[in-house]
């Protein structure tokens, strides 16, 4: 069976740079119509133009409940019902916990799972009316088996499980929601990392290398297709064998 999303209306929070991105392109190859959010104008209007003339860009903070019900509700009356909602946004601010600040956690938590609370509320009651819709929602393995350093951000992408799972049960029948958990993935996250880093990490990975983001990019793609209908409230690991 052939992919197709053609004239279906994608949103995708964090849909501008890494993972998000290769998410937008890989749809945007497939015929959907995108609208992508993120906090820079212009950075998310250049990626916006280069992936074609059914992508847009809104710049919105999705940790902010009001400007992402406005955009959601800006996007029924200009585009059409939405068929498919990615939570994509997300952030970092690694510390052990004794060294965390309030702000380190607040900003974590309200960036990678209020933002899902947020986008999902907006979009419910005008899925719920067109009895169908997909969720999904990009996790983390790290929500999965936690990480030294990141409680904050573990307890974020744990948060975002619960959720979805809860949200799929709520929702079975008509919305189907669920997960995707990442493993280490070449973004500028582990750009940033020395080569003695992430040797350490390919050497927990029984693949023996760091994943790319087109690898996520196409179980999005399944899962917002009509080859997933039958799947609600899963966490597909795609981490190279990290957690098996």
């Amino acid at each position: 069976m052939e992919v197709n999303l053609k004239d279906e209306v994608v949103v995708i929070t964090g849909g501008t740079s890494g993972i998000g991105k290769a998410i937008a392109e890989l749809f945007a190859q497939n015929g959907a119509k995108l609208v992508l959010f993120g906090r820079n104008q212009e950075k998310g209007d250049e990626v916006a133009k280069s992936l074609g003339q059914n992508v847009s860009f809104m710049a919105v903070d999705v940790a902010d409940h009001a400007a992402v019900d406005a955009a959601i509700k800006q996007i029924l009356a200009d585009v059409g019902p939405i068929d498919v909602l990615i939570n994509c946004a997300g952030i970092t601010k690694d510390k052990l916990l004794m060294r965390m600040d309030e702000s380190d956690w607040d900003d974590v938590l309200s960036i990678n799972l209020k933002s899902c609370y947020n986008s999902c509320k907006a979009v419910l009651r005008p899925m719920l009316k067109a009895k169908k819709g997909k969720v999904i929602n990009v996790t983390s393995v790290v929500g999965l088996m936690g990480n030294p350093g990141q409680t904050n951000y573990a307890a974020s992408k744990a948060g975002m499980i619960g959720f979805s799972k809860s949200l799929a049960k709520e929702l079975a029948g008509r919305v189907q929601v669920n997960c995707i958990a990442p493993g280490y993935i070449e973004t500028k996250m582990t750009d940033s990392l020395s080569s003695t880093q992430k040797q350490a990490i390919v050497d927990q990975i029984p693949m023996k290398r760091i994943g790319q983001p087109e690898e996520i990019a196409f179980v999005a793609l399944f899962l917002a297709s009509p080859l997933s209908n039958y799947m609600t409230g899963q966490v597909l690991s795609v981490d190279g064998g990290m957690i098996m």
